[in-house]
């Protein structure tokens, strides 16, 4: 029996989990007649990150993300009741798929810093972990919706390059997450 998740009284089928991220998991499905990610919002411990009120959260900062002018998925419906999110399916490679096989990604780089730009000119850093950067059509976008307040420890020149390439810190974390 395949698994359904209903999002604002439109029934999903789920295809396959494309990630568990700290704030939910999110999901390739089908229905009304498309593709969509469903992210069901959990409430699992996380001890490097603390959250508010999560759906409020997705919404808040999606808002402050295409205020910026980031590239990002449309949000499609929030259901606030049942914890769950639909947004528009960006088909393609992540970076952190590229990195891993060893590819070299630096046409992407000057992608991601112009996108870090924007964020920190928007008082924001995103997210820049690679798994969060689907390629579509030769462009990057940031699939996650999750942006804070900006912190030179957090920007991408601090601290995201370390896993754009196969660096120490990239390897540690394949090895220890897979």
């Amino acid at each position: 029996m395949k698994k359904e998740l209903k999002v604002c009284d439109i029934t999903y089928t789920i295809i396959k989990l494309l990630g568990h991220g700290k704030g939910g998991y999110s999901y390739l499905a089908e229905g009304d007649g498309k593709q969509v990610v469903v992210k069901q919002i959990h409430h699992e411990p996380c001890d490097y990150y603390s959250f508010g009120n999560k759906i409020e959260a997705e919404k808040n900062d999606y808002k402050r993300l295409k205020d910026a002018g980031i590239r990002i998925p449309e949000m499609i419906a929030v259901d606030e009741e049942n914890e769950r999110i639909t947004k528009e399916f960006i088909d393609g490679d992540t970076i952190y798929d590229l990195v891993k096989k060893g590819d070299n990604v630096d046409e992407y780089i000057t992608q991601v810093r112009q996108m870090a730009d924007q964020a920190k000119a928007a008082g924001l850093n995103i997210d820049y972990f690679p798994t969060n950067f689907v390629i579509q059509d030769g462009l990057i976008w940031y699939i996650d919706y999750e942006c804070n307040n900006y912190m030179d420890e957090w920007n991408f020149e601090n601290w995201g390059i370390k896993y754009w390439s196969q660096t120490p810190e990239f390897l540690k974390y394949v090895k220890d997450h897979e």
